[in-house]
């Protein structure tokens, strides 16, 4: 079904009732040197395409095209006929109006859970907007950040002008969500669950929890505990691990690592804090490890949460990996850089972001040409990064 042309601001001269060109995107209609503001107290006249094609001695359409089709002109032509743009002061077709009569924003939103400067720290969602980015460079596709809350008056996912839009770690039941839908937007979710008939790009979070647990089980660890985020419920041990993690990713990770640990002869237990942030993890690690008998292994939700762990066991006189071996994933810089250098599962950020951008473009291309909508999974293959986080237990601890 073709969804219904979007709204967009009016452009200057619309309000009285001046309809829009196709071509030029300004008012037709409008007198050459239509007064549009004062300056020094002098009447200052407004330039227009008819402006430009008057000094030029050409067409309207023919300076219309120089900016709209330059390929239905010579090169000099063109250049003769943005030389006197410039003169005159002329930057161009009005955006809005061209956008409005071309029924093309010419730009795509990104959906986000969070605010866009928490965003750009996240280092995982930064090479996932940058990934996008690039591959849409070519197309011509701005990409518009919208966090999923808006302000009194403003709701992004309603209000700003797109032709598709990311939904980028959202659950499908987000306020926000259901105005892109009632958009009738191409949508396309990318590491979370996606609506009914939307494509979706997500890794293979269940391989990647998989292989990570099964490295600890080959090690000969027995007792391992799982640390992950779940928003539903205070911080501490889940009474529950098939039941533990909130959240598309979290979910997905969790029930690969307590399948494959249940496989191999070991009942995991699990520790959930609020947030994947350096606040939460922190304080549930010191808990996790607080026990007269910790774990000797740990699979965490994410890097940041396997940081703390190596930190909390430090602060407790354990040695990782001598004493306790510490698994995450995504392999963000910081496995790298963290002492001893951490053992992860690694996400292509490149190929979920290169993924994401090519579904999106096609659910574009699907809808304007009256096509159902692209419905398929791109899944990004995981691997796993053994580095020095992660040793046999001790001895006395294996039984």
């Amino acid at each position: 079904m073709t969804r219904p042309p979007a709204t967009y601001p009016v452009p200057h001269g619309a309000e009285q009732g001046v309809a829009v060109s196709g071509a030029g995107g300004e008012p037709v209609g409008a007198a050459p040197a239509e007064p549009a503001s004062r300056d020094g107290g002098a009447l200052v006249a407004r330039v227009t395409l008819q402006t430009i094609a008057d000094r030029v001695g050409v067409s309207r359409m023919t300076v219309s095209n120089a900016f709209s089709r330059p390929d239905q002109l010579s090169a000099e032509m063109r250049r003769t006929i943005l030389d006197a743009a410039a003169e005159l002061g002329y930057v161009g077709p009005d955006p809005s109006a061209r956008a409005l009569a071309r029924g093309t924003t010419g730009a795509v939103g990104v959906l986000l859970t969070e605010s866009v400067g928490t965003a750009f720290r996240d280092p995982i969602a930064a090479a996932f907007f940058g990934a996008v980015a690039e591959e849409l460079a070519p197309t011509g596709m701005a990409v518009v950040l919208l966090p999923a809350k808006g302000t009194e008056g403003m709701i992004p996912a309603r209000d700003i002008p797109m032709d598709a839009a990311l939904v980028y770690g959202c659950a499908a039941d987000y306020p926000a969500v259901d105005w892109l839908v009632r958009r009738r937007l191409p949508l396309v979710f990318v590491d979370g669950d996606p609506r009914p008939g939307a494509a979706s790009v997500i890794l293979d979070e269940r391989e990647g929890a998989r292989l990570a647990a099964q490295h600890l089980l080959d090690l000969g660890h027995r007792r391992i505990a799982t640390f992950t985020m779940n928003v539903a419920v205070p911080p501490g041990w889940a009474p529950d691990v098939l039941e533990a993690a909130s959240g598309f990713v979290a979910r997905e990770r969790q029930l690969g690592w307590v399948e494959t640990l249940t496989a191999g002869g070991v009942t995991p237990v699990t520790y959930e804090v609020f947030d994947n942030t350096e606040a939460h993890a922190s304080e549930g690690a010191r808990a996790m490890l607080a026990g007269d008998e910790p774990p000797t292994a740990v699979l965490c939700f994410s890097d940041l949460m396997a940081a703390a762990v190596v930190h909390a066991a430090e602060e407790r006189g354990l040695r990782v990996p001598q004493d306790v071996s510490v698994v995450g994933y995504d392999d963000v810089p910081l496995a790298r850089r963290l002492r001893p250098t951490l053992t992860t599962v690694r996400q292509d950020f490149e190929a979920k972001g290169k993924a994401a951008a090519s579904a999106l473009t096609r659910s574009i291309a699907d809808e304007r040409a009256g096509n159902p909508p692209d419905a398929a999974q791109h899944m990004v293959p995981v691997t796993l990064v053994v580095r020095d986080s992660t040793a046999p237990p001790p001895a006395a601890q294996t039984a």
